[in-house]
């Protein structure tokens, strides 16, 4: 995507992503299987999701204040599979010492949810999962996605178009989500999902991301083909647990 075409919070975001230093010691996981944290919510009747801690972001109003590590209890007893913790300081408000610190105090997979646009920036912190971001990484992405399964990570690929599928694809990826969110106008439609993800293969496992709000938005990303789901504002917004409940106990 060209600078041009994105959303000025967008290309805020990368410039700082890429105003800041990468870690300077290789990073070196053992990461807890978010297949099998899938597998085991679908054995026991839960939708799988990753429920994402999120103090803020260029989309939302307001900030959340809480206590991350009572967050991340919340949402795994509420019945959330993994979670996602944002790393990105600027414009989320997140922070690797969050995600450090949730880690240490659940036993479920955590992706660090940044804009990681260089392989310095793995080197950061250990997760058990990395997003990537197709749109972000050009011909990058497969090297990449390379340099973070060599240490261990887990990947996530980020896609919104058929194109960035087929890319994913191309790379490797496990694990692919399809953003409904689309990052030059920060607009959101869950059309997005419907229209894109019936290209991917069978042996790829999707993730629907933005958007899903409702119990009537679970089941239609489920009907669509979502293998799981990654929500962030709906569950930030009241009780927590409820609200994770909600979203993971839903009959498809």
């Amino acid at each position: 995507m060209n600078a041009d075409e994105m959303a000025p919070q967008v290309r805020s975001i990368l410039d700082a992503a890429r105003d800041r230093s990468g870690g300077e010691t290789r990073v070196s996981v053992d990461p807890r299987s978010l297949a099998d944290a899938f597998a085991a919510a679908e054995a026991d009747g839960r939708i799988p999701l990753i429920a994402e801690i999120k103090p803020t972001s260029p989309t939302t109003d307001g900030e959340h204040h809480e206590d991350p590590v009572a967050l991340a209890e919340q949402m795994v007893a509420g019945g959330a599979a993994a979670l996602s913790v944002l790393t990105e300081p600027d414009h989320f408000g997140g922070s690797i010492e969050t995600l450090e610190r949730v880690r240490a105090a659940v036993d479920v997979p955590v992706l660090r949810k940044d804009f990681v646009l260089n392989e310095a920036a793995l080197d950061v912190v250990e997760a058990d999962v990395i997003l990537l971001i197709a749109r972000f990484l050009g011909d990058d992405l497969e090297r990449l996605t390379d340099a973070a399964n060599e240490r261990g990570f887990q990947v996530l690929v980020e896609t919104h178009t058929r194109e960035e599928i087929e890319r994913a694809v191309a790379a490797d990826a496990a694990f692919v989500g399809v953003n409904n969110r689309d990052l030059a106008e920060l607009s959101v439609d869950l059309t997005t999902f419907e229209e894109v993800a019936s290209t991917a293969p069978e042996s790829v496992t999707l993730i629907a991301e933005s958007g899903i709000r409702t119990v009537d938005d679970v089941r239609r990303m489920r009907t669509a083909g979502a293998d799981a789901l990654l929500v962030g504002s709906a569950i930030m917004a009241g009780n927590v647990e409820q609200n994770t409940h909600r979203l993971t106990h839903v009959r498809d």
